[in-house]
């Protein structure tokens, strides 16, 4: 499933091409994604303009003129590609590209106009497990799929104190806490491990562990956090990662993937320096977890 980072890269794909356009049709290929489309959702969108392209956690958040919202979860296998009928006349932005792609499995086309040519986003899932919903801005912190979420793992917000408030009497492991989108939104199984491995610490450790006894960070609660937000910042610059389905706006391949040091590295070495462990698997909660039993503690 598309990560924190996968879903950013996405962002940062669009905005440059979707900020400004007006929404001319939407067009659903079919009455459903993983749930149905939102009732009246086309009619309601055509003639908006996007104003402009945000992201909580792994949601997609399409802003238009009239303050509605459209929410967009890419599931396993769901990706958004931005087609133009003729190259604009300069780059739209770092992140921008045309690509063209089968439409067997293109299930909702925004057609748009955008400085007046004609042009789409296209939303594809071949397996059919993202959705879309609808809102606005005065019930967006209030929509069912977000209200619950936690703190951005980005930007400094998330910090030694704030990790240690979030972890403090948890006998929970510490792997298992942070995919808990509820304390921290976003995270999710690749990069926790690539965090954990960083930061030297045992997925299977408590997570209160790591916390002093009056709830204040300990050294190793500031470098797990500091982990945290290096890792999605990397994987970010990557383009994310791409192990099955992800893919960029511009069809390309985000290759953090290319960088792991314990994802995926079952039964190789450990690529801390000094260190003579190897890499070991295990499952946690149904997940498999990658981590160095020698320097991971």
């Amino acid at each position: 499933m598309p990560e924190l980072p996968e879903v950013e890269t996405v962002r940062r794909g669009l905005a440059p091409a979707l900020e400004g356009a007006r929404l001319d049709r939407l067009e659903l290929r079919r009455a459903d994604l993983r749930f149905p489309f939102p009732e009246g959702i086309a009619e309601r969108l055509s003639g908006r303009t996007i104003t402009a392209l945000g992201r909580r956690a792994k949601y997609l958040l399409i802003h238009f003129d009239d303050a509605s919202v459209m929410i967009s979860h890419l599931g396993m296998s769901g990706s958004w590609r931005f087609e133009t009928m003729s190259e604009p006349a300069e780059p739209l932005g770092q992140f921008y590209y045309p690509r063209g792609k089968d439409g067997v499995h293109d299930h909702m086309v925004m057609h748009l106009s955008r400085s007046g040519d004609a042009v789409r986003a296209v939303y594809n899932d071949p397996r059919r497990f993202g959705f879309v919903d609808l809102t606005d801005m005065a019930g967006l912190d209030t929509n069912p799929y977000l209200a619950s979420l936690g703190i951005e793992p980005t930007g400094n917000t998330l910090d030694g104190a704030s990790l240690a408030g979030l972890l403090a009497g948890k006998a929970t492991p510490l792997k298992s806490a942070l995919l808990d989108q509820r304390l921290i939104a976003g995270l999710g199984n690749i990069y926790v491990c690539e965090a954990l491995w960083r930061a030297g610490l045992s997925p299977k450790r408590s997570a209160g562990s790591i916390v002093r006894t009056d709830g204040g960070p300990t050294p190793r609660c500031e470098a797990l956090a500091v982990a945290i937000r290096e890792v999605i910042a990397s994987a970010i610059e990557a383009g994310g990662s791409s192990l099955r389905d992800h893919i960029r706006t511009d069809g390309t391949l985000g290759y953090f993937q290319h960088t792991f040091q314990a994802y995926g590295r079952e039964g190789e070495p450990c690529l801390r320096p000094g260190c003579k462990g190897q890499i070991h698997r295990t499952v946690q909660s149904g997940r498999s977890t990658f981590h160095c039993t020698s320097c991971q503690r």
